[in-house]
């Protein structure tokens, strides 16, 4: 049997701080692999695995001792010797300020398509903490049985042409509504399911969260709460063509273009992808995440976890 002893500052198997000091040591633990320090309400909304009230994060922080781990530069909290990132969100935020309205068009026109039920922004923009080459990613909900057609159109209508362009935009995670259960339980997964922007479909995204109870062992503070833009609508209310191809495609002749597309995406993707990679695909779900970015941030979060129980300082 694991000893459990080895988990306790493995926020990825065993969210359970024993105390709102360990949690906001872990909080900016896994933020500072992103080089992102915190305000006290971003620390206590995304706090791991501890509920609590804002005022006692705030209590904490502002008002109070915080942990020795922990150091503050003007509004924002870090680790302790990693201040020049202050200033690295700061250039970054202005990096995403100016992607923000393409992420936004391009992701109501994504909406507007056949089948599509939720379009979200994930990745470094949802958290404002984008460089200016970064990709545009989305996370976007179909209806069940019609993922692969509706990922083939998105591309078709919106990708390219804003390729075209010099927008980069990477729907790289669809999954249908059918598909909700199929996350990976871990942090990172949560704080994509907590950090992700709505652009359509909110009502879809608490379906999502209700699918996903799990989430609230790791982010108990931000589980649940919408993170929208102004104008954030409902998806799947296409107008009267897209309504039209609809109906049209979901006849036996959609059925056959939709395993037909599903075949020969899938065997595409396996050819380029690695035994190492997180990608997986299947009729209910297409995750291209070819890389081993989740591995990463783990190794990373934990490697920074332990330097501070052995004392030593970035």
């Amino acid at each position: 049997m694991e000893d459990r002893a080895e988990n306790r500052h493995d926020p990825w198997t065993n969210p359970e701080p024993a105390t709102v000091e360990t949690a906001v040591v872990w909080t900016l633990a896994y933020a500072d692999v992103f080089d992102y320090p915190l305000t006290w309400r971003e620390v206590h909304r995304y706090l791991v695995g501890r509920e609590a009230a804002a005022s006692a994060v705030h209590d904490l922080l502002i008002n109070g001792a915080a942990p020795k781990q922990v150091t503050r530069k003007g509004e924002y909290f870090t680790l302790p010797g990693r201040e020049r990132v202050v200033e690295v969100r700061r250039q970054r935020a202005s990096a995403a300020a100016e992607t923000w309205p393409q992420a936004v068009r391009f992701g109501r026109a994504m909406a507007r398509l056949p089948y599509v039920r939720m379009v979200a922004v994930t990745g470094a923009l949802s958290m404002n903490n984008a460089t200016p080459d970064d990709d545009i990613d989305y996370l976007i909900v179909t209806e069940t049985g019609r993922l692969w057609l509706s990922r083939a159109i998105i591309i078709q209508f919106v990708v390219k042409p804003a390729a075209r362009d010099g927008i980069e935009l990477c729907p790289n995670y669809l999954l249908t509504e059918r598909a909700f259960t199929h996350f990976s339980r871990n942090l990172f997964t949560a704080h994509e399911i907590v950090q992700m922007v709505v652009i359509a479909g909110v009502e879809t995204y608490r379906r999502m969260c209700r699918r996903n109870r799990w989430v609230s062992r790791f982010l108990p503070n931000g589980y649940g709460r919408v993170r929208g833009v102004e104008g954030t609508a409902p998806a799947g209310e296409a107008g009267r063509i897209a309504g039209a191809a609809e109906r049209a495609l979901r006849s036996p002749i959609g059925g056959r273009l939709e395993r037909w597309e599903m075949d020969r995406k899938i065997r595409r993707f396996e050819r380029q992808g690695s035994e190492e990679g997180e990608a997986s695909f299947s009729p209910e779900w297409c995750k291209g995440h070819f890389g081993s970015h989740e591995k990463l941030v783990r190794e990373a979060v934990l490697a920074r976890l332990a330097s501070i129980d052995e004392g030593r300082t970035a």
